[in-house]
């Protein structure tokens, strides 16, 4: 199949109705619709998961809303970069396959959140949406208001938009646990991808939005966490199992001079459990860290893919 290199146009929506009509004449041309889902400033990391979308649907549509709903009161919502303008021709330039449709819902607060939203879940109204027993752990235990606002806000998304395939990034693994889950007990009618993290090729440090608050020297040090993961992942390739050791071998290898390390876990990827060896499930190696104010996450996949 060829590809686009130049230029194209991007149809940028702003509604719940436009993008609605959008849906519909889909429908009737027939069109596969493909889904990702994203908060902005994009970079290869999302142009993958655009990319891999594109191979499967006729048309591509990508959500750019920061969510109020996934931050907590302290944390950085107000400082999260918005590019909108630089993301759309990011999309506009994007090599895709011959005649994909390229489609941006940009929505306001105000249009995802008719009855508004503040961060302080204490005084948050409306309808909320939780998936419970996958949640609470990992990323739960330190950020309890974050699953509830993805899994609201995507949940808003799938019925707005309607699509055929989601894409979601493995660098997000416990969040593409909570939403293939949610993606089961509520019945939606999509297929539900996980696409392998999009890496620096020159030191193997995940992309992600953040990135951008790194120092030079943070930048610098921060892939040793990933170099801990994939020391690890080494060990099991020759046969060691054990959750003591596997754990220790990142953060032997992880430059705990910069990284301030938040956790480190071995969790099943059926349930999100901790284990104490690896079984024939597989598991998932995970961890966050923070690099002055910035909060850095990465994983990797050991004995199993999504």
């Amino acid at each position: 199949m060829s590809k686009q290199a130049h230029s194209e146009e991007v149809l940028v929506l702003h509604t719940v109705a436009e993008v609605r009509a959008w849906r519909q004449t889909q429908r009737e041309q027939n069109k596969s619709v493909g889904y990702v889902a994203t908060m902005g400033a994009l970079h290869a990391g999302h142009l993958s998961l655009v990319d891999t979308a594109a191979k499967v649907c006729d048309s591509v549509i990508v959500s750019i809303f920061v969510n109020p709903a996934q931050f907590a009161p302290n944390e950085d919502l107000d400082r999260y970069p918005r590019t909108l303008s630089e993301d759309i021709n990011k999309l506009a330039t994007a090599t895709l396959p011959t005649g994909t449709t390229r489609t941006v819902f940009a929505p306001s607060v105000a249009e995802m959140y008719p009855r508004g939203i503040t961060t302080d879940r204490a005084r948050q109204c409306g309808t909320f949406v939780e998936v419970l027993g996958l949640s609470e752990v990992l990323e739960g235990g330190t950020r309890p208001h974050f699953f509830r606002g993805v899994a609201t806000v995507v949940t808003k998304l799938f019925h707005i938009i309607m699509p055929d395939h989601a894409f979601f990034g493995q660098k997000d693994a416990q969040q593409c646990c909570v939403l293939r889950a949610m993606v089961q007990d509520l019945h939606f009618p999509l297929v539900f991808h996980v696409v392998p993290t999009d890496r620096d090729p020159k030191d193997g440090f995940a992309l992600s939005s953040r990135n951008v608050y790194l120092t030079p020297e943070q930048r610098l040090r921060a892939p040793s966490f990933y170099r801990g993961l994939c020391r690890a992942r080494d060990l099991f390739n020759t046969g060691v199992v054990s959750r003591e050791t596997l754990i220790a071998a990142v953060e032997e290898e992880a430059d705990v001079g910069a990284l301030d390390i938040e956790y480190i876990s071995l969790n099943s990827p059926e349930d999100l459990s901790e284990l104490k060896t690896v079984g024939s499930s597989g598991a998932i190696l995970s961890g966050a860290w923070r690099m002055g104010s910035t909060r850095l996450i990465d994983n990797i996949l050991i004995g199993f893919k999504f």
